[in-house]
């Protein structure tokens, strides 16, 4: 007889998308290791373990080491905010990562600027069939931005029509939230959509181990001068929603497993 089916991991930026998410778990139980609470249990029908990432790369990848040596997850999805960097990628938008890159890497000359040393590789691939899903999820519920995230929250954050991108996604051990900054990301890497802190580091973890990642940010600023504003209530009223939204949809699309 066949065991248990192996886990998909849920890993949250935040603790108020991890909150949201674990109100949803009829049968969490929590599981402590390396510091940090695994929550393992089953969401819309599927076996998961939830988690918050923590700040920065090297958190974030002891979380996934933790997640695949431990717990043996099938699967990382990785779901927060990010400071939105190309043109016309805006609050309230959501970014699905086809690939991420670590833009504060820089081991040059001995290799090439944003390339991880020993591996030949700069930009991780998420994996398709999971991205592909998702976007198709974010599509789908960002119709309804009311229904979403109530009147009051739109109106208060104008998002009356959020939109889905899909490209590059880049992570640093920096908050990004000047002007400056940002201009010197978009010329550096003109292809980059968001920027973030955990996301290239988990999939790095995850290409080491051949387990599929995947990653979908929304857009909580433009990581200019202007990134100041309330980012907690951002995180409340919009981000948290989205997520929990957004990572049941992907779950119900899944094959039953016990």
């Amino acid at each position: 007889m066949a065991g248990p089916a192996a886990p998909v991991a849920i890993v949250a930026a935040m603790q108020q998308e991890l909150g949201a998410l674990l109100a949803l778990m009829p049968d969490e139980q929590r599981v402590r290791v390396a510091g940090r609470d695994f929550w393992v249990g089953h969401l819309h029908g599927q076996p998961v373990v939830a988690v918050l990432s923590r700040i920065g790369k090297v958190a974030a990848a002891v979380t996934a080491t933790v997640l695949l040596e431990r717990f043996g997850v099938r699967a990382i999805v990785f779901t927060g905010v990010a400071g939105g960097l190309a043109p016309g990628v805006n609050v309230g938008d959501v970014v699905v990562a086809t690939e991420l890159l670590q833009h504060d890497m820089d081991a040059s000359p001995i290799f090439p600027k944003h390339e991880v040393p020993l591996m030949e590789l700069s930009r991780f691939a998420a994996d398709a069939a999971i991205s592909d899903a998702l976007a198709q999820v974010v599509t789908n519920v960002l119709r309804d931005p009311v229904a979403l995230i109530g009147q009051e929250g739109v109106d208060e954050f104008g998002l009356s029509s959020p939109q889905v991108h899909r490209g590059l996604l880049v992570s640093g051990d920096r908050f990004v939230s000047t002007t400056a900054e940002s201009a010197a990301l978009q010329r550096e890497l003109p292809d980059a959509l968001a920027v973030e802190m955990e996301g290239a580091a988990v999939a790095q973890v995850c290409h080491d181990y051949g387990v599929p990642f995947a990653a979908m940010r929304t857009i909580s600023d433009r990581a200019d001068d202007a990134a100041h504003g309330d980012f907690a209530r951002f995180v409340a009223v919009v981000a948290s929603r989205y997520s929990l939204a957004l990572v049941g949809a992907w779950l119900a699309t899944l094959p039953a497993l016990s």
